[in-house]
């Protein structure tokens, strides 16, 4: 496991030193900085997006489910939609990158948060019920942001459209700074409940049996993984299928059931999909696409090909 581990570590950071140094120009300390944090804007949205989707599944015990399925896909273009639809393109919510930030992060957590209270306040209610709820919201969130972009001005929508696909190029330094202490916070406060996470991937009834506070450490979870994907969605863009894909893969490569393995596989692995669909879109394309479009290309085939091999199980 450690050697795979460590190709894994060897190959992430080969692709980083691909990206920062192929085609160097020779005003390098200009565009060397603005290569290092489109580097690390992709380190910390796929070792998150990774990190929340794999304890997701593991809560779930379902390896095609993902954290977009509460919704918050959904719900960041809606509030996208909404700030152009409500007060225009120049408006300090549109055009302050901090102040959407802010916002966007601000809606989406007190959306989880009403949505864990409700579905929570009663004993009955468990994880698939909100599943259910979630899948119902993130639906009527899509319907809205389709009819309100239908009414807005051509040109705007055009603004509108550049919000759906993830993308780092323009990533706010101010912005990086504030993920990067966010997310390292909540990296600190999920190490409390990593012990418990190999216990959740054998199912409710036998962890419950093995005396972990099922109720307490899924609720947690389950903030810990709306931060994550809040934060990373909020930063760069959607990407759909991305954890979907790493995961999967991690677990194919790593051929384990420890989190202390499968973790830092998937976020290795998520890096090395990012980083290279980046380098692939700059290179390749010369910046015609976008590295959501190849990752939700791959995922969406793939996700495809795991419902094909579900149903003949």
């Amino acid at each position: 496991m450690k050697l795979k581990l460590t190709l894994l570590a060897v190959a992430a950071a080969l692709v980083i030193a691909a990206f920062l140094f192929i085609d160097l120009p020779h005003n390098w300390d200009y565009a060397l900085p603005r290569r290092f944090k489109k580097v690390l804007a992709i380190t910390l949205t796929g070792g998150a997006i990774a990190y929340a989707t794999l304890i997701f599944q593991t809560m779930t015990n379902n390896r095609i489910l993902t954290p977009n399925v509460i919704g918050l896909d959904s719900l960041y273009m809606l509030i996208q939609t909404f700030v152009i639809f409500a007060f225009g393109v120049v408006s300090l919510p549109s055009t302050n990158q901090g102040v959407n930030f802010t916002l966007t992060v601000g809606i989406m957590m007190l959306f989880v948060g009403l949505l864990y209270k409700l579905i929570f306040k009663r004993e009955g209610n468990n994880l698939f019920f909100l599943l259910l709820i979630g899948l119902v919201m993130g639906t009527m969130f899509g319907s809205m942001s389709t009819f309100m972009q239908v009414l807005i001005d051509p040109n705007d929508f055009l603004i509108v459209q550049g919000k759906m696909f993830a993308s780092f190029n323009n990533v706010n330094e101010d912005l990086l700074l504030i993920s990067v202490l966010i997310l390292a916070a909540v990296a600190l406060y999920a190490m409390r409940f990593s012990k418990y996470l190999d216990a959740l991937s054998l199912g409710k009834e036998h962890a419950v049996n093995l005396g972990i506070p099922y109720n307490f450490v899924v609720k947690n979870l389950l903030v810990i993984v709306a931060i994550l994907i809040a934060v990373s969605t909020a930063l760069v863009g959607p990407i759909t299928f991305l954890g979907l894909l790493v995961v999967n893969l991690a677990y194919q490569f790593m051929r384990t059931y420890r989190h202390r393995i499968l973790i830092p596989g998937a976020m290795l692995i998520s890096i090395i999909a990012l980083v290279g669909g980046q380098l692939i879109v700059e290179r390749v394309f010369t910046f015609e696409t976008t590295v959501s479009v190849i990752i939700n290309f791959i995922g969406g085939a793939y996700f495809l090909y795991l419902l094909l091999r579900e149903s003949k199980a």
